[in-house]
């Protein structure tokens, strides 16, 4: 008989790549991780790894192997969240990875409703890079994970994600309120000489950014690299850069800042996303209904 336990080793390597990053993530020393996967190489009966340089990579009957360790570990969260849902009331730890702007103005209104509704529920909720959120998720680190999607960058559709849409975000550029820049016709060809402050090209906002500026001719002066927004906003109202932001910020942190908008009306989608066998799950339920709410009502706002 296989050993779960080591099926989950296995898996763990096959999406971290490396022994170190297993022993990490699962609080082993790297030789008892190898330990562990030479016993699974016995159970099995075939080879499950092989030398290459000073890493391993996994045989191609080991990658066979881990599409059943992902069934069986499928099977085990839909079984745990049906003992779950049998509770009279929702409880545990749900953890949830989330990026700075919707920290910022979603998961306050959300962990209000969660107290309100589920007092026995404890939310813990870290910040992430999108990618490496969605790594952690798969490899049951989080059981949420917020993302975003931008314009011309559609994400791949994953079976082994359960993804639901939350929000049409509208982006906007943002534009101080007094000084040199403030006064300038709105399109983005009037600001090609100005500095902007702009997320790091390596992020997705970033790379959108840079893209759209592109395509108005010019390539933007990045005075300020940051993913910060609330840096962005601040450098922005005090007259020392333009920035493009999201406008979910708009209602709280983006006064004394002129937001305008953008040709053909861009928008980010937000979405939720979680393991297939974690969608049932009335903690992540309860999370993604009292998000939902949340999300709902900075629409209502934005209508008004």
């Amino acid at each position: 008989m296989l050993n779960v336990t080591r099926l989950r080793i296995l898996r763990e390597l096959h999406i971290r790549g490396t022994l170190a990053a297993v022993a990490d993530a699962l609080s082993y020393t790297p030789s008892a991780v190898s330990q562990q996967l030479s016993q699974l190489e016995r159970e099995a009966g075939v080879p499950l790894l092989e030398r290459v340089g000073r890493g391993v990579r996994l045989t191609a009957p080991a990658v066979g192997l881990v599409e059943h360790a992902d069934a069986v570990i499928t099977r085990l969260e839909l079984a745990e969240a049906e003992l779950a849902a049998s509770q009279p009331d929702v409880h545990g730890t749900l953890c949830v990875a989330l990026f700075q702007s919707v920290v910022l103005e979603l998961a306050p209104a959300t962990l209000t409703l969660l107290a309100e509704r589920h007092p026995r529920l404890r939310v813990e909720i870290i910040q992430r890079d999108e990618d490496l959120a969605t790594s952690g998720m798969l490899a049951q680190e989080f059981d949420v994970v917020l993302g975003e999607e931008f314009p011309g960058r559609p994400h791949p559709v994953r079976p082994d994600v359960d993804r639901r849409d939350l929000l049409r975000d509208p982006l906007m550029l943002a534009l101080p309120s007094h000084g040199r820049w403030a006064d300038l016709p709105t399109t983005l060809t009037d600001l090609a000489a100005a500095p902007w402050a702009l997320d790091p090209a390596t992020t997705a906002m970033g790379a959108w950014s840079r893209d759209i500026c592109r395509s108005a001719g010019f390539e933007p002066d990045v005075r300020f690299d940051t993913p910060d927004p609330l840096l962005q906003a601040h450098l922005v109202r005090t007259g020392h850069a333009v920035a493009l932001m999201p406008s979910l910020l708009a209602d709280r942190h983006l006064t004394g800042t002129r937001l305008v908008a953008l040709p053909d009306d861009p928008h980010r989608m937000l979405y939720t996303a979680t393991r297939p066998g974690r969608t049932d799950h009335p903690a992540v339920r309860a999370f993604r209904d009292a998000l939902g709410e949340a999300a709902a009502a900075i629409n209502d706002r934005a209508e008004q």
